[in-house]
């Protein structure tokens, strides 16, 4: 609570702040579009829920919204965690595409390249 007294008292003294307003969904529903303010600029962005299993965003944060009681679709940002570039997923050395291998692609690599029976061979 001591942490929340202390951000109220910085954003009116100073000039410490860091707002969202929330102004759509994204085009695949799973998030929302953002305006987000912070001292010195602007920048349009999307939020989405935390997945297990899914990694973060590369330079990303991890963030939790506070509803302003004055606003309905402006909320106040408290970062929980900056997601460090370093965490970036592994870049391959070799150059391509990546390398996809599903049971679907196995199963019709099978059928094209694998040569064809002889009758005799079936029984």
């Amino acid at each position: 609570m001591s942490s929340d007294a202390g951000d109220k008292s910085e954003k009116k003294n100073g000039d410490t702040f860091d707002v969202v307003l929330i102004h759509g969904a994204t085009g695949d529903g799973e998030g929302a579009r953002v305006l987000r303010a912070r001292p010195g600029h602007v920048e349009a962005g999307e939020i989405r829920p935390l997945r297990q299993g899914q990694p973060l965003a590369t330079g990303g944060e991890v963030v939790r919204l506070v509803e302003r009681p004055d606003a309905s679709c402006v909320y106040d940002v408290k970062v929980d965690y900056k997601v460090p570039a370093s965490t970036a997923p592994a870049v391959r050395a070799a150059s391509g595409p990546a390398q996809v291998a599903t049971p679907a692609y196995r199963d019709s690599w099978d059928r094209t390249f694998t040569p064809a029976r002889k009758n005799s061979d079936l029984n």
